[in-house]
């Protein structure tokens, strides 16, 4: 009986190890410092993008800024995470990249603080992102800023939309379109 019992401990102490993480299990650092509850954002279709102030791509602030504004009003919801890790193309403080977004384009969707988005000092929602035996999707690779990952209503890793890829493309309008 006493090993049964030690058996079935350690049976649901692995378990529980391996057991797979959700998009809302993370508490991410908002632009100010403060606690981000991913599990706040339940029910909501998100897309998840890594920023950078001094990119070619940096312009697509603009067309995440008016995705948001015609789509973020009810179940939608972008997040935005600068990041440093792609030629030193987001060198500023979070306060900087704060004034950044707003001066410039606006910016009134989520910013995160910054973070690592690839490397040894990952993230770890950006671990969950990019490994498919954490999300139970895919595996991917952050190939540059301004990569957007699409988060379903449930929490479910749904599509990685390149860097190039505009925001507001047709692929990205068709999946908020959906019900």
């Amino acid at each position: 009986m006493k090993n049964t019992v030690l058996i079935l401990l350690a049976f649901f102490a692995f378990s529980a190890l391996n057991a797979q993480k959700s998009f809302y299990d993370y508490t991410v650092k908002d632009i100010n410092g403060k606690d981000f509850a991913l599990s706040s954002l339940k029910g909501k279709k998100v897309m998840v993008v890594n920023t950078a102030s001094k990119c070619g791509f940096t312009p697509q602030y603009e067309d995440l800024e008016n995705l948001y504004k015609k789509y973020g009003s009810g179940n939608f919801v972008i997040i935005g995470f600068p990041a440093n890790n792609f030629m030193g193309q987001e060198p500023g403080t979070n306060q900087e990249i704060k004034e950044f977004c707003t001066k410039n384009y606006g910016v009134s969707f989520p910013m995160m603080s910054k973070i690592s988005v690839k490397g040894d000092d990952m993230h770890p929602l950006y671990k969950w992102l990019t490994s498919k035996s954490l999300n139970g999707v895919q595996d991917s690779e952050v190939k540059w800023n301004f990569q957007k990952y699409l988060i379903d209503e449930n929490g479910k890793l749904i599509s990685v939309i390149p860097p190039k890829q505009k925001p507001d493309s047709q692929e990205v309008i068709d999946w908020l379109s959906e019900k």
